[in-house]
């Protein structure tokens, strides 16, 4: 037994070796993986039987050779294959996945919006984790914490929460639903680059409604739309809202011109939709809500820095009041994310239709319960 263990992790090496001579020659040298080389490779990775020294060299070369389609699909696959999902007893939710790495130049709100959503009979979940690289920002886990919410749920917890009526909404950490994706943080902290798990962790699809489950992400590069297109349906997301967001998140810019990719049924072409916050009746002059000043701090070379932990409370604060119908950027930000989905999903014939629901339902206190809700 012990030779067959041995042949097995023989084999696992030599893989391993092969896959980064490949990817690790230089930019006219380099070869692309196949999706199910790409596939096994991670599985290793998050299998932990490979050297963490040669897994960091892999995903660094990756990026750097830059990712083809079928080495981020196989990467997701790998991922897919081992998370804890579970499905709910509702028809359909909505998967809102933010950036893991989160936000660094605004006072992000999102976390709000699963309950926010679920007030408008929409039942919503999110996910995250405490912080990864490269940015080291406020994450949704922070966010919710600081606003008294248990973020330690499991997956079946989580959709008891969504389950329940009353709720409709719940956050579920990569550290129950993929703990070996979860575990590789620490070696992400090391390699600093931007690795192929940033791309597609935010895919993992935790939980999926009874008949459907509806994807809003956000990007920031122009070429990636069609990217998070692909991934999206091999994950089986049947439609997809893809935001160009500030920071990379689900929230277009306040103050100008924007737009969003979608797609409905795992068949269908994705197509652009140019928007404006004018559209949902926001006027602002911000972008997003702004930093408090009193989260900067200085550094010891003199700049000034963000305080993390003091800009997710700065956040939840910002997120409750607008739940509680505080008028200002924190809830045009809310409704601009919930209209375009509410519109998305047929829910609405507008934008500005959409955002008299959600209007409504935060003047009704409707969200606020469904967010304290228990």
């Amino acid at each position: 037994m012990a030779a067959v263990l041995a042949e097995s992790q023989q084999a696992i090496d030599a893989f391993v070796r092969s896959a980064i001579g490949r990817v690790a020659t230089g930019p006219e040298y380099s070869k692309d993986l196949s999706f199910e080389e790409s596939r096994s490779i991670m599985k290793y990775i998050l299998q932990d039987v490979t050297d963490p020294v040669q897994a960091g060299i892999y995903l660094i070369a990756l990026r750097m050779k830059r990712e083809t389609d079928d080495e981020n699909g196989g990467s997701l696959q790998a991922i897919l294959d081992i998370t804890d999902r579970v499905t709910a007893e509702v028809d359909s939710v909505v998967d809102i996945a933010e950036p893991y790495d989160g936000y660094m130049r605004g006072a992000p709100v999102s976390a709000f919006l699963p309950a926010l959503l679920s007030a408008c009979e929409v039942p919503a979940v999110s996910h995250g984790l405490e912080e990864v690289g490269p940015k080291f920002g406020v994450t949704q886990r922070k966010v919710l914490r600081a606003a008294g919410v248990d973020v330690d749920l499991n997956t079946s917890q989580a959709v008891e929460r969504i389950n329940n009526p009353d709720i409709g909404w719940a956050y579920v950490d990569q550290a129950q639903f993929c703990r070996p994706l979860h575990d590789l943080v620490p070696l992400r902290k090391r390699i600093i680059k931007r690795p192929v798990l940033t791309t597609v962790e935010v895919l993992a699809k935790p939980i999926c409604g009874k008949a459907s489950t509806h994807l809003m992400t956000g990007y920031v590069h122009k070429p990636y739309p069609p990217v998070y297109e692909r991934l999206a349906k091999l994950a089986g997301y049947d439609s997809a809202v893809l935001v160009r967001g500030v920071e990379g998140g689900i929230t277009p810019a306040l103050n100008k011109p924007a737009k969003y990719f979608e797609y409905h049924g795992l068949q269908g072409e994705l197509t652009e939709v140019d928007v404006l916050a004018n559209d949902a009746n926001i006027d602002q002059s911000v972008r997003c809500v702004p930093l408090p000043e009193s989260v900067m701090q200085s550094a010891a070379n003199g700049d000034a820095v963000v305080d993390v932990e003091e800009l997710s409370k700065a956040s939840a604060q910002a997120g409750l009041e607008a739940l509680d119908g505080k008028q200002g950027p924190a809830k045009d930000c809310l409704t601009y994310s919930a209209a375009i989905m509410l519109k998305h999903l047929g829910r609405a014939s507008s934008l500005a239709q959409a955002a008299a629901m959600v209007n409504e339902v935060i003047a009704s206190s409707k969200a606020m319960k469904c967010f304290q809700a228990k």
